[in-house]
C-alpha cells in the first residue's frame, strides 16, 4: 500500500495531480501519463493485494459472477471486486469505503447513494451504471468507462480522475451532494 500512496505522490509532484485542471496537453503526453499511471498502481495492488488477503475479515469477491446480486445497504468497507461480472447488480446506500474494483464490469449497477471514499475504481465498466448521491471524495478513477451514467449530485472532491473523463464527466454532472453538500461540477473543477 506504501508503494502506491508513493506512486501517487509521484505523479502529483510530476504535475499529474487531483486539483490541476489545467488543459492537457498533447493527446501523446496524456496517453503516457496514462499508462504510467496504470503500471504505478498496478505496482500498488500487487503490494497491497497479499495484505488484503491476508485479513480474515476481507471481503473479496475476486472473479466471482454477481450479476443481478443485491448488496444494498451491506457493510462492504475495503472489500476487493478484481474481475468481478456484476452487471445490473443494486449496492445502492452500500458503504465501499476504500474498496477495490479492477477490471471489474458494473453494466447497468445501481451505485446510489453509495459511499465509495478512497475507492480504487481501474479498468471498470460504468456504462448505464446509476451512481446518483454518491460519494467518491478520495477516489482513484482510471481507465474507467463512465458513459450514459447517472452522475447527478456524486461528490468528486479529492478524487483522482484524468483530464480526459474529467471533461466528460462535466457535460452531464450537475446537482448537489446530499450527504456532503458539495456540488458535483465544483467538485469535478468543472469550468461553466
Amino acid at each position: 500500500m506504501q508503494l502506491f500512496i508513493r506512486s501517487v505522490q509521484m505523479m502529483q509532484n510530476l504535475g499529474w495531480s487531483k486539483t490541476d485542471r489545467r488543459a492537457s496537453g498533447s493527446s501523446i503526453l496524456t496517453g503516457l501519463w496514462g499508462c504510467c499511471m496504470s503500471f504505478m498502481i498496478g505496482l500498488g495492488l500487487l503490494s497491497f493485494v497479499p495484505s488484503a488477503a491476508a485479513q480474515s475479515n476481507t471481503i473479496n469477491y475476486t472473479n466471482t459472477d454477481l450479476t443481478g446480486r443485491n448488496f444494498a445497504g451491506e457493510d462492504l468497507n475495503g472489500g476487493v471486486f478484481v474481475a468481478a461480472e456484476m452487471r445490473e447488480a443494486n449496492l445502492q446506500g452500500a458503504n465501499l469505503k476504500g474498496a477495490m474494483f479492477t477490471k471489474a464490469n458494473l453494466y447497468g449497477a445501481n451505485l446510489s447513494e453509495t459511499d465509495l471514499t478512497d475507492a480504487l475504481i481501474d479498468r471498470v465498466t460504468l456504462y448505464k451504471a446509476n451512481l446518483r448521491n454518491a460519494n467518491l471524495t478520495g477516489a482513484t478513477l482510471t481507465s474507467t468507462v463512465i458513459q450514459e451514467t447517472d452522475i447527478t449530485n456524486v461528490d468528486f472532491t479529492d478524487a483522482l480522475i484524468d483530464r480526459f473523463t474529467v471533461s466528460l464527466l462535466c457535460k452531464v454532472a450537475s446537482g448537489t451532494n446530499p450527504t456532503t453538500g458539495a456540488d458535483s461540477r465544483e467538485s469535478l473543477g468543472c469550468k461553466d
